[in-house]
């Protein structure tokens, strides 16, 4: 959108805005995903307050609230391994673009959705819509990370990091991706798997090795094709 014109009557658009300090975003995101995590333990203590009242004990709490406790630990723990590897990422980022910003805004959405979602795991039954509500956030927020680490390989001057390392996060989050669609097919389709389809991201770590030996392989075979021309 263009803005109004300066002094000069010269308007500026996007094309020519200078990027913006990445700093203020990354403090941003950081405040986001710590009131995330932090909501994560509403439900469990407005339970511990019933529990109370009703004079109930510890153990009783334990027993009957299994499913919210093992919601709240499966989320924390998501989200602490998001957070870290969008720490990975923009750790050395320097410059945002006003598209990147926009990326990072619609990532944080995705982590601010998973405590609804969460509460909604603990509390409710596992149908179909709660699954594709919980798992689809997870797919959509690594989809955002892959579409952002693909911005950053087109747009160098903003980063300063490795072509090698951007290409490893970039298979990662293709993998992470696929495996998660997979997950949330498998969740809604077969009932009786439900949430255990997730276990399927135990093979993200030999499905990227396998993809990066074949991204390997390729670039030996094309630089040797351009040696013997």
């Amino acid at each position: 959108m263009t803005q109004p014109a300066t002094d000069d009557e010269t308007p500026i658009d996007d094309a020519t805005r200078p990027p913006l300090s990445a700093e203020r975003l990354k403090a941003f995101v950081d405040a986001v995903v710590a009131i995330a995590m932090t909501l994560l333990i509403l439900p469990l203590l407005e339970n511990v307050a019933e529990f109370a009242r009703e004079h109930k004990g510890a153990l009783d709490y334990v027993q009957q609230e299994g499913g919210q406790l093992f919601s709240f630990g499966l989320s924390f723990l998501i989200i602490a391994v998001f957070w870290m590897n969008h720490h990975r990422v923009f750790d050395r980022v320097e410059k945002v673009t006003n598209a990147l910003v926009w990326l990072q805004v619609g990532w944080m959405f995705t982590i601010v959705w998973l405590p609804v979602a969460t509460a909604m795991l603990g509390s409710m039954g596992n149908d179909a819509t709660q699954k594709a509500l919980y798992i689809g956030a997870l797919l959509l927020s690594s989809l955002l990370m892959l579409v952002t680490r693909l911005y950053l390989r087109r747009h160098p001057d903003l980063h300063r990091i490795p072509p090698a390392s951007l290409r490893r996060g970039i298979i990662a989050e293709v993998v992470m991706s696929a495996l998660f669609a997979v997950a949330l097919v498998v969740a809604v389709l077969l009932p009786d798997i439900g949430y255990a389809a997730m276990f399927l991201l135990l093979l993200s770590g030999p499905a990227q090795a396998l993809i990066a030996r074949a991204w390997r392989t390729r670039e030996h075979r094309d630089a040797g094709r351009a040696r013997t021309r």
